[in-house]
């Protein structure tokens, strides 16, 4: 299918991934059927739209979510968990081209972020298990100072002293690795059982008066006042419709999906590695580097390593996901040369040009919100948080966020995926060459 919602999934089927084992998943909620009427049509049951309902809900608001497969089924319920600062961008560049006022705006925004996870995982869900700790890693001595030059500019112009700065030896004493020639710690950041997360924010959904439906993908959206969004068994009528679905979403809004590129990325789980795990993480962290198709790694709570990278821009995965992510991991771990692998899954997100998010508005009662690029765990439910709010009539921050630069994809919509594609395997090439 050229559909991103059903090329590599069954249907209303969570994959078999290390963080869906040993989880209650629950029954699965009822489709729509016949017709609706709300005050709000959520679409998309991931983060952002739940975040969104579950703010509008707990506003006295009527709202209905509409997903095709289940609660969190997406990028939300399979990801790497890591709960980042920032935006995928420098925050010297943001503050270049936005000015210092707006940057500074945006950089709050994200920090509200990862409270919002944080927060909620503290009071809701304790088994999501938020820890804090989050490590960027670098291959080269310029990349090093790089890294420590964003530290510093974070420190002089936000105050955020949540940073460690490390050389070589002492980032390979926390991350042993031999490749890594130092790089920052990040103890404002954390991580996060990303499932847990999701299937706890559904609830609290639900339990705020939001209905869910699952199974009940959304092929169409008819504007006016009020909206119709119609599925295959039914349809809601809505003062506002939420468009929620990031990197799965199909294409239903043109102005959305020529700025939002759907991306895979794949993880593996290893075997428990018992004692084996210090040898591999001195601190219970979790790390990403600077290759541009991004490494990134933790262990699991049962001592697991969680290791992900090789984005393709192609629907399809791989046959072979372990397969290819083993001689990256073993790369990166020589120490795990031939460790078993218990679980290899991939998932879609969303990317833009800038890999900045990307919020629009799409009619008078229409918004959108996507392409979290990477930094989704915490930017996505803040995105959902403040689409709720321009619903419900404070449209201020909504509109800042607006002004984040997400140009088109060059080439449209037959050429953007092709040279995206392009791109990847030229960047793939680099990081085998050691460039």
């Amino acid at each position: 299918m050229s559909n991103a919602l059903y090329r590599n999934d069954r249907p209303a089927t969570y994959p078999a991934s290390a963080y869906a084992t040993g989880v209650d998943l629950g029954p699965e909620r009822p489709g729509l059927r016949g017709q609706q009427r709300a005050d709000v049509c959520v679409i998309g049951a991931g983060y952002t739209g739940l975040w969104a309902a579950k703010t509008l809900a707990e506003k006295g608001l009527k709202v209905i979510v509409l997903e095709a497969h289940r609660a969190g089924f997406g990028a939300s319920g399979r990801n790497g968990g890591q709960v980042c600062s920032g935006f995928n961008k420098s925050p010297r560049w943001i503050a270049q081209r936005l000015g210092r006022e707006n940057a500074r705006a945006m950089w709050d925004f994200a920090e509200e972020g990862k409270a919002m996870v944080r927060d909620f995982c503290a009071t809701h869900a304790p088994d999501a298990a938020f820890k804090s700790g989050v490590a960027d890693g670098a291959y080269s001595a310029p990349e090093v100072r790089a890294l420590h030059d964003e530290a510093n500019f974070l420190r002089l112009e936000y105050g955020y002293d949540a940073i460690e700065k490390h050389t070589r030896d002492s980032f390979q004493a926390i991350v042993k690795s031999p490749l890594y020639q130092g790089g920052l710690v990040d103890t404002g950041a954390g991580h996060v059982q990303p499932l847990r997360y999701a299937l706890a924010l559904a609830h609290a959904a639900e339990n705020a008066g939001a209905v869910i439906h699952e199974r009940s993908e959304v092929h169409d959206v008819e504007a006016g006042q009020p909206a119709v969004v119609r599925t295959g068994q039914g349809r809601v009528r809505a003062d506002h419709v939420i468009i929620a679905g990031n990197g799965y979403l199909p294409h239903l809004f043109g102005k959305y999906a020529a700025r939002v590129l759907p991306i895979n990325s794949f993880m593996i789980a290893t075997a428990p590695l018992g004692d084996r795990a210090r040898d591999v993480l001195a601190r219970d962290i979790a790390v990403a580097d600077s290759k541009h198709v991004v490494n990134y790694f933790r262990l699991s709570g049962d001592g697991r390593l969680l290791f992900g990278g090789r984005a393709n821009a192609s629907l399809g995965f791989p046959r072979d996901i372990a397969g290819l992510l083993r001689g990256r991991m073993e790369q990166m771990f020589p120490q795990l040369r031939g460790v078993a692998i218990d679980h290899a899954w991939g998932g879609t997100l969303g990317i833009t040009t800038t890999r900045l998010p990307c919020l629009l508005r799409l009619g008078p009662n229409m918004v959108a919100a996507g392409g979290f690029s990477g930094h989704g765990v915490a930017l996505s439910g803040l995105a959902g948080r403040i689409m709720a709010e321009a619903v419900a009539g404070q449209a201020g921050r909504f509109d800042t966020l607006t002004t984040l630069p997400t140009p088109r994809f060059p080439g449209g919509p037959l050429l953007r995926t092709p040279m995206l594609g392009a791109a990847l395997a030229w960047f793939g090439l680099r990081d085998r060459l050691g460039y």
